[in-house]
């Protein structure tokens, strides 16, 4: 058997489709290995949302280089392939500036990553590059054959965006909005839950922008297909991510309330908390459209927490953009958020916009906002500390420690060691993959800790 290395950088979506090339190449004799020298075709699934990431995919390709030039056992060069994002904005770009990049795939294109690595050695190297907008979709092509098995697992049912902020390259990367059939999506499902999965993470660039196709009079939405979902016995849990303000639509606030298996987890970036620069970012709703979906979404689930993301230092972001953020920051009181520095990506309106902002001022504006993100997670968590859980049990790791998944997204930890749960497994001898009432004892800036409870047992 050949063997196959792939990195991926960037988000949950990227690692989904890392999956599926996986078990697209399974089919063509590879199997996954740990190690990159061992390879003999490796694919390093891309991100381009940051400067970062993608300096980063090229520093990785020179090592790569470097690993095989100095390998001693005159092993053959392994074939390299560049998926994903870097690959569908810079194309040829990468070959050129890495030359033994044999393969470069779109992340809307790597289905064809077998009929390219045929033709290795055999055709000019433009002809390895594919970064199409395939009239049909890559679903479409995939044989939705899961090997690995999880308790936990993602589902992409929606990709690409119409959104066109201006510090975006996903509508150029993932192309416009496309919503997977719901027949499409069931059959994922249905072979996720043979390998064992008992909680789908539904994912999307604007998830909650997913709709059945045919008459959008008449269409389904998000919150119709949690229920369809959660007609499956098999599946305890169901997350979405991640959420566009302008497609939270009634239905699906609703299907928090009445949807027992949907988590009470709602991730809605707004990006920044100064109307100047949503306006600036073309996010096309207000701060005050944001609060208000906030409202209403707590008034149909009280208990819900919250999350979002953070740009600071977008063009033309004043103190008082800056001090704004903060201001909605300490309103809402997040349950945990992610935050970055603005990057300039090429192509986006935004990389000319004037007025870009210092380095050093984007440094303290992000300190800042962190040191505010921060002190609310561990607000929100110590809050947990006492109360009594239903915790998801998805794995149980090196050290005897269970590790689970609060319903608010938290990461539970249970020391196997402690008597209490001694006595607790010596009577449940099944617990990862299952819902388990624990007691939480101890709060963290990121994780939780507890003990089983003894008493959900009914002893």
């Amino acid at each position: 058997m050949k063997k196959l290395y792939i990195k991926t950088y960037g988000c949950q979506m990227n690692f989904y489709d890392s999956e599926q090339i996986s078990n697209l190449l399974s089919s063509s004799g590879y199997n996954i290995t740990e190690n990159s020298e061992d390879a003999d075709l490796i694919v390093l699934n891309t991100c381009h949302i940051r400067d970062k990431a993608v300096e980063k995919t090229f520093s990785d390709l020179g090592r790569i280089k470097k690993s095989f030039k100095l390998s001693s056992n005159n092993k053959l060069k392994p074939i390299v392939a560049v998926a994903g994002c870097v690959a569908q904005a810079q194309g040829e770009e990468i070959m050129k500036r890495s030359p033994w990049v044999d393969i470069v795939v779109g992340p809307q294109s790597y289905t064809d990553l077998p009929s390219l690595i045929s033709k290795v050695n055999k055709v000019e190297k433009k002809e390895l590059v594919n970064i199409d907008f395939p009239t049909i979709p890559k679903f479409d092509h995939l044989d939705q054959n899961v090997n690995e098995k999880k308790i936990s697992s993602f589902l992409t049912i929606q990709e690409g965006c119409d959104k066109f902020c201006s510090f975006c390259v996903v509508p150029y990367t993932r192309g416009p909005e496309y919503s997977r059939s719901i027949e499409s999506i069931m059959m994922e499902v249905k072979k996720l839950i043979k390998r064992g999965t008992r909680e789908i993470i539904l994912l999307g660039q604007n998830v909650n922008a997913w709709t059945s196709k045919g008459n959008k009079k008449f269409s389904l939405t998000l919150g119709n297909l949690i229920d369809e979902i959660s007609k499956c016995d098999e599946i305890l849990s169901i997350r979405y991510t991640t959420s566009h303000p302008l497609d939270m639509d009634l239905k699906l606030i609703e299907t928090h309330q009445k949807n027992k298996k949907l988590m009470p987890y709602l991730h809605l970036p707004i990006q920044s908390g100064s109307n100047n620069i949503l306006s600036k970012m073309n996010r096309k709703h207000t701060v005050e459209d944001y609060l208000k979906i906030i409202e209403k979404v707590k008034e149909y689930r009280p208990d819900i927490a919250i999350s979002s993301d953070f740009i600071v230092g977008f063009p033309g972001e004043t103190d008082q953009d800056h001090r704004k953020t903060l201001e909605l920051i300490n309103e809402v009181k997040f349950a945990s958020s992610y935050s970055f520095k603005y990057s300039p990506r090429p192509g986006t309106p935004s990389a000319d916009f004037e007025k870009q902002v210092d380095e050093k001022i984007k440094n303290s504006r992000l300190q800042e906002l962190q040191g505010k993100l921060k002190k609310h997670q561990l607000v929100f968590n110590q809050k947990s500390v006492n109360s009594k859980m239903s915790i998801l049990i998805l794995y149980k790791n090196k050290k005897n420690q269970y590790i689970g998944k609060s319903p608010y997204n938290q990461t539970v930890i249970i020391d196997e060691k402690l008597e209490s749960n001694q006595i607790f497994l010596n009577r449940c001898k099944k617990v990862v993959g299952q819902i388990i009432d624990v007691r939480i004892t101890n709060s963290f800036q990121n994780s939780l800790e507890g003990e089983f409870s003894i008493e959900s047992l009914g002893y």
